[in-house]
This record gives structure tokens, C-alpha cells and sequence, in this order.
């Protein structure tokens, strides 16, 4: 990957095409739930989403192998796909953005705090 890759993400943009075009190859119900597992796995990204592509490729490449083995979605998932994202991403718990945002701000906030109090 280039530097200028790197900076405007088109790297990104050509590897979410490539998972899109690769998804659109499974069944309805694959796809669904591929849909979901996106869903609960963005919030856990980085500011760039860099660091949830190895996540989504592994993902759906589990989509792809079971699908091609004929077997359901709840067999391979579940019922409890948010979950199987969950896991994925570090475990029930895992820190998302907000989290990250939330306690720089607090971290902000306390020293900005202890100048003007000492």
C-alpha cells in the first residue's frame, strides 16, 4: 500500500467493493446476515476502519466456506449474530469508538481541571 493510499483510503474503498461484490455471491440469507455482522462490527473500528478489515474478510470468508458447504446461517451464526460480531471484535465489552472518544474527552477535561485548580 502507498502513501497515497494510505492517506486518501482509496485502499479501503477498493477492499469494502471487493467484500460487496464477494457477498453479493451468497444466498439471501447469507447476505442478511453479512448486513448484520457489518452493522455490529463498524461501531468497534478505528476512525479509518482500518483495523476491522482483517475481521470483515475472515467474516466473510466463514460466510462463503458454509454456504458453499450448503449449510443455514443459524447453524454457522446462531441466533445471537450481535453476538458472533461481539466476539469478533474482542469479546462482549470490546471498547468501541464512543468509548475511545469518551474517555479522551474525560481525560481532557480532568487535566484541564487540575490547572486551574493547583
Amino acid at each position: 500500500m502507498s502513501f497515497w493510499e494510505t492517506i486518501t483510503g482509496s485502499d479501503l474503498t477498493r477492499d469494502w467493493k471487493a467484500f460487496e461484490a464477494r457477498a453479493q455471491a451468497l444466498p439471501d440469507d447469507y447476505q442478511a446476515a453479512w448486513e448484520q455482522i457489518k452493522s455490529h462490527l463498524l461501531p468497534h473500528g478505528n476512525f479509518t476502519g482500518r483495523n476491522l478489515m482483517p475481521i470483515l474478510d475472515a467474516a466473510l470468508g466463514l460466510l462463503e466456506e458454509t454456504a458453499a458447504d450448503g449449510q443455514s446461517v443459524q447453524e454457522v451464526l446462531g441466533d445471537d449474530i450481535r453476538g458472533f460480531s461481539a466476539a469478533l471484535a474482542g469479546g462482549e465489552g470490546a471498547r468501541t469508538y464512543r468509548d475511545r472518544w469518551r474517555e479522551q474527552l474525560n481525560r481532557n477535561v480532568a487535566r484541564k481541571l487540575s490547572r486551574l485548580g493547583g
